[in-house]
């Protein structure tokens, strides 16, 4: 079982940024895909990005595409999810996601409890 715990949400104006964080405490994220997905009220939840253990990754949702950036730090055991340009449509919950084999795009292996981000305009 791997445990996710995201950081870094908050509210903010349109415009801004936030950087989420994504820690596994006790466990190495490194061999793992890493990514992120979200879901705002009333609607799906969206697959956004995923990072592979050997640094290569999935394409970006065309929703947040040149405003968005993945990254994992594993000596710091932590997937990052820099997000820049904020519109109020990226507010939602953002769920940070783990699979131990192959990325799919609708499910994951393991789940973060999630973490708010709203955008005012």
């Amino acid at each position: 079982q791997v445990q996710l715990v995201e950081s870094g949400g908050g509210s903010v104006q349109a415009g801004g940024s936030l950087r989420l964080s994504c820690a596994a405490p006790g466990r190495t994220l490194a061999r793992y895909a890493k990514g992120w997905f979200r879901q705002a009220p009333g609607k799906e939840r969206e697959f956004i990005v995923a990072i592979m253990w050997n640094g290569g990754r999935t394409d970006y949702a065309n929703s947040v595409k040149g405003r968005f950036t993945i990254s994992s730090d594993n000596a710091k055991n932590t997937v990052y999810l820099q997000m820049n340009r904020l519109e109020p449509e990226d507010t939602a919950v953002y769920y940070c996601a783990a699979w131990s084999a192959a990325i799919t795009t609708n499910q994951a292996d393991y789940w973060g409890q999630g973490t708010q981000v709203t955008v005012s305009s």
